[in-house]
């Protein structure tokens, strides 16, 4: 029986009830706390004392939620008003770590629930991180360099204060790239009189960046599935691939996919998306959207293949999906079509893109399935590499970093595997991943006692 289909022990539902009630609207970390929640009573039943000292309560509180106000000057002159978050989660395996999301979306309960998950995902890669989130409501799509630059500037005037390489460090995430780390570090470094290298990870190659960590959230994934196909015995030669999304993790995951032998038959922008069943040219696809900035439409049109405008790309059938563009973008009437298709296996390359319902379905339909928690997580390793280098003044090749990844992703899947075995639900990777990155987390909240 899998952790979902157990019901919630009485003390969870207690939590559970807390949680809704303290945080009213935020739909997307009821959403994560439950998921967790649910996987907890196999914990309660076998190692209760990781319960004692309000641990679960202390879990699902963040330690601090900083809201402020960023005003801005838009190139017309014009004060510009946007909404800034952080959220420091939890502080017991390191300092705080997660990016920063710069999207219209972004909500408290968005940045919320981006870092509970960031709590477990951060300690199941075995590195001493803590977990944050972080972001606003500012578009960076359509401003100019000036415009970005002077937002990321107001934004850092008030952050900086609660940041640090032993504080908080933050890194990049949607919306929030390079140049956007650029202009935060300028100003960090600026207002502190300190060229403190580790406070922030995603900085570019020749000021402290780490090779491999545009490529390492993609990357990590389909590391963390290959290990997925080798413990039933399959290997990636001849397996079609449907990956969603077109930004730097579904880039560079059919980029790996493909060097593993794998064929990406499919994948998607916010538009629609693109089917060729010869296997799309990947390398075309990194130089159409990340140079470009050219939509799926366009690879049809100088490449050939079928472009599906508004459809779901889930239809599309294949062996492997990589749901890799946002949170809950897989429902259960997706997951239907994807295991009607022959679907073997979904790995989550987004945050949470799979809803309860596709996952529930996926599960009754003997889909292996991998929670972004411990698939994606290899974003948040290589930062921590990052980290690394840059308190010992060091600078890695690329492909000693990717080695790393590659090595801590497979002790990320054993840890998920092994500890699925142990709390008897072999195989479910959900609760493998819930429950091991907890016994990590609360083990260390009850040594350093009640704080």
């Amino acid at each position: 029986m899998s952790s979902s289909q157990h019901p919630l022990h009485p003390r969870l539902a207690d939590i559970r009830e807390t949680i809704h009630r303290r945080n009213p609207g935020e739909t997307e970390f009821h959403q994560a706390t439950d998921e967790v929640l649910a996987s907890l009573g196999l914990v309660l039943e076998k190692r209760p004392e990781l319960a004692e000292a309000s641990i679960i309560e202390r879990l699902c509180e963040p330690e601090r939620q900083l809201i402020f106000r960023v005003p801005w000057v838009d190139d017309a002159g014009e004060v510009q008003v946007n909404r800034g978050f952080r959220v420091e989660f939890n502080s017991a395996l390191g300092p705080y770590k997660g990016g920063l999301r710069f999207h219209p979306s972004v909500l408290l309960g968005t940045v919320k629930f981006l870092g509970f998950e960031q709590i477990l995902k951060n300690a199941l890669t075995g590195l001493p991180i803590g977990a944050g989130k972080g972001g606003s409501d500012f578009d960076p799509k359509g401003r100019s360099e000036g415009e970005v630059m002077r937002f990321c500037q107001s934004f850092m005037t008030e952050l900086h204060r609660h940041l640090g390489e032993y504080t908080d460090v933050p890194a990049g995430d949607i919306g929030v790239g390079g140049r956007e780390i650029g202009f935060l570090f300028g100003q960090y470094k600026r207002i502190t009189n300190r060229y403190e290298a580790g406070v922030l990870t995603g900085k570019g190659l020749g000021w402290g960046g780490a090779r491999a960590r545009t490529e390492a959230t993609g990357y990590g994934t389909v590391y963390f599935t290959e290990q997925m196909l080798a413990e039933s015995g399959r290997s990636f030669d001849g397996l079609r691939r449907v990956v969603s999304g077109s930004g730097n993790v579904a880039l560079y995951a059919a980029q790996k996919v493909t060097e593993l032998g794998g064929t990406v038959v499919a994948m998607s922008d916010s538009e629609g998306y693109v089917v060729d069943e010869g296997g799309l040219d990947v390398p075309h696809l990194i130089e159409l959207k990340e140079k470009r900035r050219e939509r799926m439409s366009t690879y049809a049109e100088e490449k050939g293949g079928s472009y599906v405008a508004d459809g779901s790309i889930w239809d599309v059938a294949c062996e492997v999906a990589l749901p890799c563009a946002t949170q809950n973008e897989l429902d259960a009437d997706a997951a239907r079509a994807l295991a009607g298709n022959g679907c073997v296996v979904v790995a989550e390359g987004a945050n949470m893109p799979a809803t309860p319902g596709a996952v529930e379905v996926l599960r009754e339909a003997g889909v292996q399935f991998a929670p972004g928690k411990a698939s994606n997580a290899g974003g948040v390793a290589v930062s921590a590499l990052e980290m690394q280098q840059n308190a010992t003044r060091d600078s890695w090749t690329f492909e000693h970093t990717d080695e790393r990844l590659r090595e801590i992703m497979a002790n990320i899947h054993a840890t998920c595997s092994r500890t699925a075995e142990e709390y008897d639900v072999p195989g479910d990777l959900v609760a493998g991943a819930n429950i091991g990155g907890f016994v990590t987390v609360s083990e260390a909240m009850l040594a350093q006692g009640v704080i």
